[in-house]
């Protein structure tokens, strides 16, 4: 009896021979752009959780890193191969149930293959999404694909599967569509964890959550407000160069001469590209790349509305609400200095500490003057920390002002000399009578 082709594949590409798994990969890309061109093709659930135990276990085979990485984009692109939307639907369906059910069997030594799987898994889908033009239909589909096999609680995705999936979720929608997206969208992105926070009786997925995904937005706010600042000043410099370039070209026109370029030539000294890379290599240094941006005021108003319900638990509106007064002080222009990484906030605030440096006055000046109870700071020479050790000795602040003297008792310096009898005491002494003391 003949097997189906998709067992044959499955079998083939968990084999032993990294030639025959490399060569069931390439195979089974053809199989599927061919049977979904067909108006009749296509697949069904458990044909392609059987194409996903196979794949699973031509993961599990795969040694050394670069290789694992490589596998891992021919697995996570076979995405494209699919032609409709429902397919490419069926086939995440299929990847995270067969994620879920092969969890618990994961050793050590091989997990961070699979978490690298799930993240590169995770990017196609979304970049799938991005090539048909982030449409609102698809983008509810997907995200209520992943919230019925990854967070629901009726679902069976282990512990594991769910931490990684919300830590990893923003950096791979940053990636794919920080440039494109609107704050609008973004927030589309991030409701359904809006209502699963509010919901949940889970304490882990809850603090996933709030750590993942509402934590990182407020820490990425600095970076937010700066690339938008960016493009506004960008956009500035665009209108007002156009117009130039108009007037510019309108005045030689009436004089009946060429219109110069504009554009530098590229050995002029405002054109060469190594001064401009460098300045590109000095301002990546500080910046974190694209960012994700978000209407902080409205993040805050949804999730008020999903916190304030009666039957949200208290635990999860307390923390939630935690959340929101940082949203809300973002919306008002305070960003909390205090819980920002301080890599988030050098380049925000790189401006300002230039304008502060003139205003501060130097050290120097600052140890000469008094302070609030009225004492006078050490001398120049002297530290702090020198000056209250002298303090406790018994010393004055200024080291010069007392000369210990050699009779001084409780001093530390030279010890005392004991005095010597004279002569004629010594010789009392050696014959047994004792001195007589002077009166």
């Amino acid at each position: 009896m003949r097997l189906p082709p998709e067992i044959q594949l499955a079998q083939r590409l968990a084999g032993n021979e990294q030639v025959t798994r490399d060569r069931a990969v390439k195979k089974l890309r053809k199989y599927i752009v061919a049977r979904t061109q067909r108006a009749s093709g296509g697949f069904t659930h458990d044909e392609l959780l059987k194409v996903w135990k196979g794949l699973f276990y031509c993961m599990w085979m795969q040694d050394k890193p670069l290789l694992q990485e490589e596998l891992g984009r021919t697995i996570s692109q076979l995405i494209h191969a699919f032609q409709s939307a429902e397919a490419q639907h069926l086939f995440l369906q299929t990847f995270w149930q067969t994620i879920n059910r092969e969890w618990t069997g994961i050793d050590r030594l091989r997990l961070d293959k699979y978490y690298l799987l799930m993240r590169m898994v995770l990017n196609e889908s979304l970049t799938a999404l991005k090539m048909r033009g982030w449409e609102e239909r698809q983008t509810e589909q997907l995200l209520e694909l992943l919230t019925t096999e990854i967070l629901h609680p009726d679902s069976q995705a282990p512990n594991g599967v769910k931490s990684h999936f919300l830590e990893i979720f923003l950096e791979e929608l940053t990636k794919v569509g920080a440039d494109e997206l609107t704050a609008e969208q973004n927030l589309r992105f991030i409701d359904p964890f809006c209502r699963i926070a509010a919901r949940t009786e889970e304490p882990l997925v809850l603090h996933n959550i709030t750590r993942g995904i509402f934590e990182t937005i407020v820490e990425q706010a600095p970076f937010a407000i700066e690339d938008l600042m960016k493009e506004l000043e960008e956009e500035e410099d665009d209108e007002m160069s156009e117009g130039d370039e108009e007037m510019s070209a309108g005045k030689e026109r009436e004089r009946g001469q060429d219109v110069p370029s504009k554009k530098p030539w590229k050995g002029s000294i405002h054109g060469t590209e190594p001064d401009v890379d460098e300045e590109q290599g000095e301002d990546d240094e500080d910046s974190a790349g694209p960012v994700l941006q978000f209407d902080y005021e409205a993040v805050a108003n949804r999730l008020f509305e999903v916190a304030s319900h009666q039957s949200t638990p208290s635990q999860n509106r307390k923390r939630l609400y935690k959340v929101i007064r940082k949203l809300q002080h973002l919306a008002e222009g305070f960003f909390p200095e205090d819980e920002v990484p301080e890599k988030a906030y050098r380049s925000l605030q790189g401006g300002r500490r230039e304008r502060k440096a003139k205003k501060r006055l130097p050290k120097s000046r600052l140890q000469n003057k008094t302070g609030k109870g009225g004492k006078e700071d050490p001398p120049p020479g002297l530290s702090p920390g020198s000056e209250r050790m002298r303090r406790r000795r018994g010393v004055g602040p200024n080291p010069t002002a007392h000369q210990e003297q050699p009779g001084d008792r409780g001093r530390r310096g030279a010890p005392r000399k004991k005095r010597r009898p004279q002569g004629g005491a010594r010789a009392k002494v050696a014959s047994g009578q004792e001195p007589k003391t002077q009166q």
